[in-house]
């Protein structure tokens, strides 16, 4: 059987004949999928007030002069008139960091262009919130930070511009192998912060300097319909995550092409020896990812590097195609985690590995504890999957973790090198019609 011919479509339609639409809504812990989840319309510009042409305001269509006062200019008067649409009309617009106000939304016509500066110096310092960490760093171009119903939308661009960022980072990996992601200074595309009922569409997301979409501390956010893309060559863009979750409940991805030169989606959510009593740092709760199509990137659906607590993600009804892993659980050793009901459902595509699971040990740090702490992954269901790889089963054993209750079920799968699943790693491990390389394995 040839698996890239097999077309998705179809594919679908014999799942969806197997498998009631009933059993699509719950969670993997057996709580109902709210309602909320299955409203997908984009929102409508009529509905959020007076609208805001930048270009009315004084600001240039000129992709060389950085306009970042001007335009913020325009999203305060929005601001101080009760709110409205800052919109971006066809043409390109120079920027440093912009920072959304309540009641104010960003919309990018077709054409339109939202370029950020590739000098760090106009991207000012703010305490925020970065790689498991709350600290002083660099605001992204988009910022907005306790702006409840906070939308962008559009079918324009926001262009990161990172390739000086990106060969600059490479040339310190040179000089320093052992330097980290933020030693490299760069900017975020969008952050968005204590905020509830967000929605992103339409727009394209590309080549940010550093992670494209991150959101912290939110509470039911819609991403639709959105293009996230950073390149993998001839210059590798460095941690352009396309989406990074990080304590957020209440999440829809859905409908979005992602390619980037690291993780697609990532949840985060705090990191350290004691990471779960900080304040600050906290678990992601009900993250559906549904209908969604993966070029290149490093993983599809990532728990970690920095995370305490994932419970309820669904990943379901997705194309991939070239990606690195399909389930990445980065197991931290100084770190306590638990990733637990996780259900990764109706994929097709290819992927080097299958389902990774291994010790995480980059930038190790028990900050003066004398015992790692363990950490758990429980729940873990992958079925109805037709899949191509290089390694089914990439999962180490470690007395660092402790795995239990894992399903695979109706798979249909290619793997290059040995398809070995080693079900003692894992207490409670239940295959059901796993079929490798044309040949069933496991009733």
């Amino acid at each position: 059987m040839n698996f890239r011919n097999t077309t998705f479509a179809a594919f679908l339609f014999i799942i969806i004949l197997a498998y009631p639409a009933a059993a699509q809504d719950l969670f993997p812990d057996g709580t109902p999928v709210s309602d909320w989840f299955r409203e997908t319309e984009v929102v409508s510009l009529e509905t959020l007030g007076k609208t805001f042409v930048i270009t009315e305001y004084g600001v240039r269509n000129d992709s060389t002069e950085l306009q970042t006062d001007k335009i913020q200019a325009v999203i305060d008067a929005a601001y101080q008139a009760g709110g409205g649409v800052i919109l971006i009309p066809r043409g390109t617009f120079l920027s440093g960091s912009l920072f959304f106000r309540p009641g104010t939304h960003l919309h990018l016509q077709e054409g339109a262009v939202l370029k950020g500066s590739d000098d760090i110096s106009n991207f000012p310092i703010v305490q925020t919130r970065i790689e498991g960490q709350t600290l002083d760093y660099f605001a992204a171009l988009v910022n907005a930070d306790g702006v409840d119903g906070f939308t962008i939308s559009g079918k324009g661009t926001i262009d990161g511009n990172g390739l000086r960022y990106w060969k600059s980072f490479w040339l310190r990996r040179k000089v320093n192998p052992r330097c980290t992601n933020m030693d490299e200074l760069r900017p975020r595309l969008v952050y968005i912060s204590h905020s509830r009922d967000v929605q992103l569409s339409g727009v394209r997301l590309v080549n940010s300097p550093f992670w494209t979409t991150h959101l912290y501390k939110c509470e039911y956010v819609k991403l639709l319909g959105l293009h996230i893309y950073s390149p993998y060559a001839p210059v590798k863009a460095p941690s352009t995550d396309a989406v990074d979750v990080d304590v957020c409940n209440h999440v829809l991805i859905k409908d979005c092409y992602m390619s980037v030169n690291d993780d697609a989606v990532a949840l985060k959510g705090g990191k350290g020896p004691l990471a779960d009593k900080d304040d600050n740092n906290g678990g992601n709760y009900n993250i559906l990812i549904e209908d969604c199509v993966y070029g290149f990137c490093h993983s599809v659906l990532t728990c970690g590097s920095e995370s305490v607590h994932n419970r309820n993600i669904v990943l379901r009804r997705v194309r991939v195609e070239n990606a690195q892993r399909l389930l990445w659980l980065k197991m931290r050793p100084d770190t306590p985690q638990n990733y637990e009901y996780i259900t990764v459902e109706d994929v097709s595509g290819n992927a080097r590995s299958f389902l990774f699971i291994k010790p995480w040990t980059q930038f190790f740090d028990l900050k003066g504890q004398t015992e790692m702490p363990r950490s758990y992954s429980s729940h873990v269901t992958m079925r109805n999957i037709n899949f191509e790889c290089d390694v089914l089963f990439d999962v180490n054993h470690s007395d660092q973790y402790f795995l239990r209750n894992f399903t695979f079920e109706n798979l249909h799968i290619q793997a290059k090198k040995q398809p070995e699943i080693h079900t003692e790693y894992v207490e409670n491990f239940s295959l059901k019609n796993v079929i490798i390389n044309s040949k069933k394995e496991y009733e």
